[in-house]
């Protein structure tokens, strides 16, 4: 489990960083400013967590089921949220909004919260 959580972490940062410069080069010219600035959060997001996935993959054991939960929430969370929103950007702009993809955003933020919740639970339960 810490390797995945390493593994998913460098990966999302990779691709954070290749869509990041794609979002702010090639699509800069095809998106509005509305649709290029939720790219940018979606992006954002898979940064942020991308670096949280890496803290916890040095620094846990995940020797107990609620680290193991803490880095699912924030890998499956990270892809629901962030690429959710890259593909209801680009399709958007091509015309074909993928509308049955807007539920899984909201789902995918749900589950950072909750992986957000784990760590503070983890931290809590070091200092009682």
């Amino acid at each position: 489990m810490v390797l995945l959580a390493q593994i998913v972490g460098a990966l999302y940062g990779l691709l954070a960083v290749i869509f990041g410069a794609f979002g702010a080069h090639a699509l800069k010219k095809l998106l509005s400013e509305e649709q290029l600035k939720s790219f940018e959060t979606g992006v954002k997001y898979q940064m942020y967590h991308a670096l949280v996935l890496l803290v916890v993959g040095f620094n846990f054991n995940m020797d107990v089921a609620f680290q193991q939960y803490m880095v699912y929430c924030f890998a499956i969370g990270t892809f629901l949220f962030s690429f959710s929103i890259y593909a209801l950007v680009i399709s958007s702009a091509k015309g074909k909004k993928l509308r049955f993809l807007g539920p899984i955003t909201p789902l995918g933020g749900l589950l950072l919260v909750c992986g957000w919740g784990l760590l503070l639970y983890s931290f809590i339960n070091n200092l009682i």
